[in-house]
């Protein structure tokens, strides 16, 4: 693998590992600052956020720039936002040092799937982005227990500096090692970008990416505190099932990809819709029984980003037939309604945690997923109606 790729996955590890780790963290931030859980549950809500807005602004504000410079610049930006968050005081602070993180998220892997495939010849463009996009997934598996455990022993602050330790490193891994000189099509402009929003049957994808990615969210933002305080499980065992969970996503995002590629998106997620809104059904019930919510732990992993291939397939199936000139922003566009889907999901998560209390966040969070699954449904008849094939062909672009 080239230098410069290993510095481009290790720069998505940190990332990945930055943006979820706070779900294992929330109890622990909450109980520290003195805030509750839904104030911290909005540390993942406006990271995302920062991610869906920031990303096509800054990307289109920086066309102009070298992509190392850029990079390297992004890479800065990220391990000064997690050294913030190390530093910081109190709560609103905190909030800040997630804001600037999440804009640096958001441009980075526009930034580094154009460098990763300059690195390798044009046969191998896809292995490479697969394998920046891999951080992300080994992310899940050890990045977040990682951090986790390291928060609830040594203080949730050293966690945000062990992560800026990584993104330090890719950081100079990419000054020393990415070339100076890589080619790069400037993206569209912000208006023609915001035509993409104009065709019903794309907000349809939208809606089904938002609704379907962050429903989930409504209970996993509140995971940590599902375990300790229903389950009674203390902080080691947490960090075990999210580790557990971790490697079961790994395995799900695989078949989910290798599901739409058999049956095609449509199918393949009205059946993976299907499954995370009666895993998160049964959440509800398993909860508070600690061998039966580690094994709704594990089934719920293996569905719960099951989704983003089928997802992000299909954008780019509908973009073809509804917005050829644009396909590039429209599939850009989606990776912003998964982030949307986070920070709607954490958001009312945290609503219905200081409403009507952590244990029903499950069911509720089941509830709008399958409304997910409705979407799905709708969208498919409507390609039937206009005589589009179910199956498609393409590469699978990660969601983040």
């Amino acid at each position: 693998m080239p230098l410069a790729l290993l510095a481009l996955t290790l720069g998505a590890f940190a990332i990945g590992t930055t943006e979820f780790v706070i779900v294992g963290l929330i109890p622990t931030i909450a109980a520290d600052l003195g805030v509750d859980l839904p104030s911290a549950g909005l540390l993942v809500s406006l990271y995302a956020l920062a991610v869906a807005i920031g990303a096509p602004l800054l990307t289109a504000l920086t066309a102009r720039v070298p992509r190392k410079t850029l990079l390297v610049a992004l890479m800065a930006l990220f391990t000064a936002g997690n050294l913030l968050a190390w530093l910081a005081p109190g709560y609103a602070t905190l909030i800040l040092a997630r804001i600037l993180t999440g804009l640096a998220h958001g441009v980075f892997f526009s930034v580094g799937s154009i460098i990763a495939t300059s690195l390798v010849p044009k046969e191998k463009a896809a292995s490479a982005i697969a394998t920046m996009f891999s951080g992300m997934t080994v992310a899940f598996v050890t990045g977040i227990p990682m951090g986790t455990f390291i928060g609830q022993h040594f203080g949730w602050r050293t966690t945000f500096v062990v992560v800026a330790a990584f993104g330090l490193i890719a950081m100079l891994g990419s000054l020393m090692f990415v070339p100076k000189k890589i080619a790069h099509t400037a993206p569209a402009p912000l208006l023609k970008q915001a035509s993409v929003l104009l065709q019903p049957r794309l907000l349809l994808v939208y809606a089904m990416t938002a609704v379907g990615y962050g429903g989930s969210l409504i209970a996993f933002t509140y995971l940590a505190p599902i375990l300790q305080d229903i389950a009674g499980f203390g902080p080691n065992m947490v960090g075990l099932v999210l580790l557990a969970y971790g490697v079961s996503v790994a395995i799900g995002n695989v078949w989910g990809g290798k599901l739409a590629d058999k049956q095609g998106p449509v199918k393949a997620l009205k059946l993976i819709f299907l499954l995370l809104a009666a895993v998160l059904l049964l959440l509800t019930f398993t909860a508070p029984h600690q061998w039966l919510v580690v094994l709704t732990a594990l089934a719920w992993g293996a569905v719960a980003f099951g989704n983003v291939p089928g997802l992000q397939v299909y954008v780019v199936k509908q973009a073809e037939r509804y917005s050829p000139q644009a396909v590039d922003v429209a599939a850009g566009f989606n990776i912003a309604a998964f982030n949307l889907g986070v920070a709607g999901g954490a958001w009312a998560g945290g609503w219905v945690v200081a409403h009507l209390g952590l244990q029903h966040t499950p069911w509720i969070a089941a509830l709008v997923v399958f409304g997910a699954f409705g979407l799905t449904a709708l969208s498919g008849r409507l390609d039937r109606r206009d005589g589009v094939p179910e199956r498609v062909s393409g590469a699978v672009v990660a969601a983040h």
